[in-house]
């Protein structure tokens, strides 16, 4: 059911506007390569999929779109999961799941400590869809917080600035905000 043009999450399915901002900001890379972060311990093909992929591996276009469908899939399953019986905009739902093809289904799911839901499920949940759009810029980080310049927010940071250009993209999506690619509401 429709509630302020929202649609229940059930229905919800990443739309190909989401597929495409998920593909052009993983960029395409036919062999595969480390990941930024954790190197070759987690190695990356096509567009980002890791998941059994293994140095040396070559993947062609179009099973790299096919794989990154799926990959998309995987992510939706496990944010309908955590998110329960909510209702959504289709912009917010496609840049949530960006969010989770990046930074993984759990982290939006769980907060830090993996003991209860994250910010942006509370948020949510309450109806707070502002808010967890918001939330988004929580995640500013690529690998491990040792001190506030590490965080990719931080004004001092070099190192990954395209996370943090990219969590702002999400939230102007999430927000239909107005250049984002997305009507308002």
């Amino acid at each position: 059911m429709a509630i302020d043009g929202r649609i229940g999450i059930a229905a919800l399915v990443l739309s190909a506007t989401g597929l495409v901002y998920i593909a052009q900001r993983e960029g395409y890379s036919e062999q595969a390569y480390p990941d930024p972060v954790h190197g070759t311990k987690v190695p990356t093909a096509g567009f980002g999929s890791t998941g059994g992929i293994k140095m040396g591996d070559k993947l062609p276009p179009v099973r790299a779109l096919v794989r990154l469908r799926a990959d998309a899939s995987e992510q939706e399953i496990a944010l309908k999961r955590c998110f329960g019986d909510v209702t959504l905009h289709q912009r917010e739902w496609d840049a949530f799941v960006g969010l989770a093809h990046n930074a993984g289904a759990t982290s939006v799911c769980k907060n830090n400590d993996r003991t209860g839901p994250s910010t942006i499920v509370r948020r949510v949940q309450a109806g707070d869809y502002p808010g967890a759009c918001d939330a988004i810029l929580l995640y500013d980080r690529a690998g491990p917080v040792n001190k506030p310049q590490d965080r990719c927010s931080h004004p001092d940071n070099r190192t990954c600035r395209g996370v943090w250009a990219d969590r702002q993209r999400l939230r102007a999506m999430c927000l239909g905000a107005p250049g984002s690619g997305e009507p308002m509401p």
